[in-house]
């Protein structure tokens, strides 16, 4: 068996997925065979991976970004059950990356929790056989003494991995010490006996006024402290919708690059309330110059240079969501440049049809935006698989040209219904400043990403902005927030 580290949590987001990402990222540096494991996880933040039978299937974006930061080839393996909440309390699962049906949590654990446990294991034991280590995240809190005879990312992965616990707390959010010692004191006895350490995360100022707290806590707990980690955001795409603004408030990312306000665009990406795979819109945001501002539906697009309507877990809803709020006027009324991605792509069109397949409450036929003469027909078929085409620029993207890739995830099949240009191949359409797409990733390419900001400094009046990113890698900075964290604690001092 190779070693296991399962990184554990007192909460969500105290920084789990960034601290496997470090962790994987120094131990592939210094020569050693790493994977990362996640056996749940809930995201709708998801990317297309190779299955185990060559097969294409989709992981949370976390484990992508892991195995990338390992320098491993992402597979279904890294996170074999996934959960996509869709609204209403349902979450579609998805187990080895095909995605199964939609159930409540109630008929998931009745119905779905031993074949979730049986996939779980097989993966792991595929994992083990190939590599020397395996870092394992958790999900919330390895403490939540109402699941933990279910808890199959941190009780389970624990057990049939015989993993080492490394408990991360965020003292940003206040409380950590007691967050800690309530955890250690709340896990199942012989969790607590795996536990050989203990990390502070997100921690701003002068790390010696933790000192005395920080030796009182080993005192109490006999768990070592190993380290404290700087608030710091290497910049790794977020997993879930808790780094986003609440659907009532707006908030802008990429303002701190040093670009004067008066030389920058803003591109405006309405907030909505079933919002997934966001972290299309990150490479946007580390462009020097350009802001990406989430709107509520309530708000207007006044302040904004272009219109990004992103992926969802489900169209119909969110698209009913737009029009309840009158914002399907704003953006129909917007004069600027307008790209619609997945779900959004499906929003631009004419009509849905089939739409109850998709909907929780929807008629049969849902009328779209009509900014793109496309119509979507759902239905329970599935597409995901990594993309690779020829870009031939029109529309807010004219002047891209060259291969590009990606990957698809969605439901539904979108057809042409009058004359449109096709700039990322079949599965796309464009219409004067008007794009819509499959692609996701699409402004992970760079050569799309200065085609769209020319055409929305051409309408801003703004100084050119070439779509470059700054250099620098997310995974060597994640891993250089954990240079001073001694390993040997959970057996990996020879790392």
């Amino acid at each position: 068996m190779p070693r296991t580290v399962l990184v554990a949590g007192t909460a969500s987001h105290v920084g789990k997925s960034t601290v496997v990402a470090g962790l994987c990222r120094r131990l592939a540096r210094r020569g050693v065979s790493v994977a990362p494991f996640k056996a749940q996880n809930m995201s709708n933040n998801a990317r297309a991976v190779v299955t185990p039978d060559g097969g294409w299937g989709e992981i949370g974006v976390s484990q992508f970004t892991q195995a990338r930061a390992a320098g491993v080839t992402p597979t279904t393996d890294a996170n074999p059950v996934l959960l996509k909440p869709r609204g209403e309390g349902e979450s579609q699962l998805v187990v080895q990356g095909e995605a199964v049906g939609h159930y409540e949590p109630g008929a998931y654990y009745d119905d779905h929790w031993e074949r979730a446990r049986r996939a779980a294991r097989e993966s792991y034991e595929r994992l083990a056989a190939d590599h020397d280590v395996i870092v394992a995240e958790g999900a919330g809190s390895i403490a939540e003494i109402n699941l933990q005879d279910r808890d199959l990312a941190n009780v389970e992965t624990a057990r049939f991995a015989d993993a080492a616990i490394l408990l991360v707390g965020d003292i940003e959010r206040g409380g950590v010490f007691a967050s800690l010692y309530g955890t250690l004191e709340l896990v199942p006895a012989d969790l607590r006996e795996r536990v050989a350490g203990v990390v502070v995360n997100k921690f701003r100022g002068d790390a010696s006024l933790l000192e005395s707290g920080l030796r009182e806590l080993e005192d109490r707990t006999g768990v070592p402290v190993l380290g404290v980690l700087p608030h710091d955001d290497p910049g790794l795409p977020a997993e879930d919708s808790v780094s986003l603004p609440s659907t009532d408030e707006r908030a802008v990312f990429g303002a701190d690059d040093g670009v004067a306000s008066e030389r920058a665009v803003t591109v405006g990406v309405p907030r909505l309330p079933r919002i997934s795979n966001f972290t299309d819109l990150a490479p946007l945001a580390r462009v020097p110059g350009v802001r990406v501002a989430y709107v509520p539906l309530d708000a207007d697009l006044a302040d904004v240079d272009a219109v990004v309507l992103p992926g969802t877990k489900n169209s119909v809803d969110d698209l009913l969501a737009l029009e309840r709020a009158g914002f399907d006027e704003a953006i129909t009324a917007f004069s600027g440049p307008i790209v619609g991605i997945c779900g959004g792509y499906q929003m631009l069109g004419e009509r849905i049809t089939n739409a109850s397949v998709e909907g929780t409450g929807a008629a049969d036929v849902v009328e779209g935006l009509g900014l793109l003469p496309v119509e979507t027909r759902f239905s329970t078929d599935k597409t995901v698989e990594q993309v690779r085409l020829d870009v031939s620029g029109s529309g807010p993207i004219a002047g891209a040209t060259g291969p590009v890739s990606g990957y698809e995830i969605h439901m539904g099949e979108t057809t042409h219904t009058g004359t449109v240009d096709s700039p990322l191949e079949a599965q796309s359409a464009a219409v004067g400043s008007v794009l819509g797409t499959y692609l996701h990733g699409v402004f992970e390419n760079e050569p799309v990403r200065t085609a769209l900001l020319d055409t929305i400094g051409q309408r801003a009046n703004a100084e050119r902005i070439t779509g470059s990113v700054e250099p620098g890698s997310p995974y060597d900075d994640a891993a250089a927030l954990l240079a001073d964290v001694d390993l040997s604690a959970v057996g990996l001092g020879k790392y």
